[in-house]
């Protein structure tokens, strides 16, 4: 039997007491989390444990002994092993460590059914004084005691009591399910013994121990500060907020028009999402789990740099008079994209790259859309005199974060290019009725037919007059499709090259949204607090001594980082393969590869 001790590394050299801590369930281990000091009363050591163990509800006991011989103390060894009959355990640890030396002596003390106690020792030494008459039975008895050996595992306390170890257990433990592994069980004793380690020794009471905040207690004034000051914050926002609710619960804006220009402008998508965002953040009550602690945290940290961007952004903008140089460069570049659109359509309108395309055909496509153009260009220079100002308080909504002030540019690239949209939209529905009507005709030619019902292509007989009109629109359709595809293949290219623009500041604002900063700020300075898991090496191996191992703690991996604590967004990634996606071009469907999603994706 391998008997594992965890003992932590502060008590390595704390005076002589009595160890406290915890047997692991189901685990021949047992895990150290302090050291009461001598002297004390036994009476007053049961009290304080059962207090701590109210409040931490952990299973806490008195495990053995420790001695460290100081001078005036050569009885201290057998005071302590008596010690066993007032605090009754199946097994009593006596541990002892040697000035001179680094490790460690363990004596386990086990109780038989009649309340003694039977030592055995665990030690790599041999006693060389020995009874002639007793050899035999002391032989068979050493056998006996090599078998149990202890192992102590040191840790440090601190790291382990800050640390999560993964996976995670969210929610209710079924049952049925496997128990907790050893390790999981040391972890969370640790970290739910807090209460144990408040006591440091500038307290005036009645017992002195040793853990990790022993010589004073860790904390900070600005931590405290905040905390002060987060329950007024939390009701001011709040408040906001349900005043924020009160307006968008208004009638007129629950109307068609309205629901439908709120549900396609990435602005009020997002100032949707940060609602919920500080809904979350506002709420009196206190994070439940690790899980919603880091989501509170990552979802903070996000809004601090989110603001503190925009108002870098805002900072850039309005000095040196930069808004008023946006909006003189904006009408120019839109006349000069209209230029080109009409040299565009008037090199379509004659014989692109040498194709021969039906002139009766291409001159309407060509004449229809240059009338678009025209309305346009008379669009943005009637509305010339006020860009200016509509870029000077659009661009005040930075001060909302970066986010808001990338998705109001979005929307303002979707009014400005709204006429490349029409064209993509006029030449995707033409096109798109040419491929369906030749296709049906193609069936037609081969006694076919589309059972609308069944979903599915049946045989039919055709007489010769439906031939003869089915031959006849065939070819017309067939000779027509050129020019319309020519249009529709340009069109498409234009419409791509502005929904490229707007799917990277939609991925921009979903990354600034989502991705998990505190997690990762974890990580990079304090990787002890995600841990994957333990990884141990030999602190000391001497003879006479236990075998000594370190525990240190294997930080999680980044990618893992940003998987686990990524927050839950509206996903702005295609919802089509590319696969599907081409299809849709290549039949003339509308595409929307950056529609966003009515559900949350995690």
């Amino acid at each position: 039997m391998v008997l594992k001790i965890f003992f932590p590394q502060c008590c390595n050299r704390a005076d002589s007491g009595l160890l406290v801590g915890r047997w692991i369930d189901g685990h021949d281990s047992a895990v150290v989390l302090a050291v009461i000091h001598y002297p004390f009363i036994p009476g007053q050591v049961k009290q304080y444990i059962q207090e701590m163990q109210a409040q931490s509800q952990v299973e806490l006991s008195v495990l053995g002994s420790w001695s460290l011989p100081k001078e005036g103390q050569e009885g201290m060894e057998s005071f302590l092993k008596d010690l066993s009959t007032i605090f009754p355990q199946g097994r009593w640890l006596q541990v002892s460590r040697e000035i001179d030396k680094m490790g460690f002596i363990c004596q386990v003390l086990h109780r038989d059914q009649n309340g003694k106690t039977v030592q055995k020792e665990v030690k790599k030494k041999k006693d060389e004084q020995r009874g002639s008459d007793d050899d035999k039975e002391e032989e068979k008895e050493e056998e006996e005691e090599e078998e149990d050996k202890v192992i102590f595992v040191h840790y440090e306390q601190r790291k382990v009591m800050l640390s999560q170890l993964h996976p995670i257990e969210n929610g209710v433990r079924d049952p049925k399910a496997d128990p907790p592994s050893e390790l999981q069980q040391v972890f969370q004793t640790v970290a739910r013994s807090d209460p144990l380690f408040s006591q440091d020794k500038y307290d005036d009471g009645p017992l002195k121990s040793t853990h990790w905040q022993s010589e004073g207690r860790e904390g900070s004034i600005i931590v405290e500060l905040l905390k002060q000051a987060s329950t007024p914050l939390c009701l001011l926002v709040g408040w906001l907020l349900a005043i924020w609710t009160w307006i968008c619960g208004i009638r007129i804006l629950h109307l068609y028009p309205m629901r439908f220009l709120s549900s396609k402008l990435s602005t009020c998508t997002q100032l949707s999402y940060r609602t919920q965002h500080m809904t979350t953040l506002s709420s009196p009550s206190a994070a439940v789990g690790h899980t919603h602690f880091m989501r509170k945290a990552n979802i903070l940290v996000s809004f601090v740099v989110d603001v503190a961007l925009g108002l870098l952004l805002i900072s850039w903008l309005y000095r040196e008079n930069r808004i008023t140089l946006v909006a003189n460069t904006l009408v120019p570049v839109a006349d000069h994209v209209a230029k080109e659109l009409e040299e565009l359509l008037q090199w379509l309108m004659g014989a692109p790259a040498g194709l021969k395309m039906n002139r009766a055909l291409d001159q309407v496509l060509g004449r229809f859309f240059l009338y678009h153009i025209h309305l346009w260009i008379s669009y943005i220079h009637l509305m010339s005199p006020f860009i200016e100002t509509i870029l000077w308080y659009g661009g005040l909504s930075a001060c909302l974060g970066l986010t808001f002030a990338l998705s109001l540019l979005s929307d303002m690239v979707a009014l400005l290019t709204f006429h490349i949209y029409c064209f993509y939209v006029y030449g995707a529905r033409l096109y798109c009725l040419k491929i369906y009507g030749l296709s049906s005709l193609w069936r037609l030619f081969r006694g076919k037919k589309w059972n609308v019902l069944r979903q599915r292509v049946d045989s039919c007989s055709y007489d010769l007059d439906q031939l003869f009109i089915g031959t006849l629109l065939f070819t017309i359709l067939l000779f027509l499709l050129p020019t319309t595809a020519l249009y529709y293949l340009v069109f498409t290219l234009l419409r791509l090259v502005v929904v490229v623009f707007q799917g990277v500041l939609h991925l921009s604002v979903d990354f600034l949204n989502s991705f998990p900063l505190f997690a990762m700020g974890l990580r990079i300075c304090r990787s002890y607090r995600l841990a994957e898991g333990v990884k141990f090496r030999v602190l000391c191996e001497e003879p006479g001594t236990a075998l000594h191992l370190l525990m240190e703690i294997n930080p999680l991996t980044c990618s893992s980082v940003v998987q686990n604590y990524r927050t839950p967004t509206y996903s702005c990634y295609p919802k089509d393969s590319w696969a599907a996606l081409t299809k849709k071009l290549f039949i003339g469907e509308l595409v929307y590869p950056w529609r966003h999603k009515t559900t949350k994706v995690d």
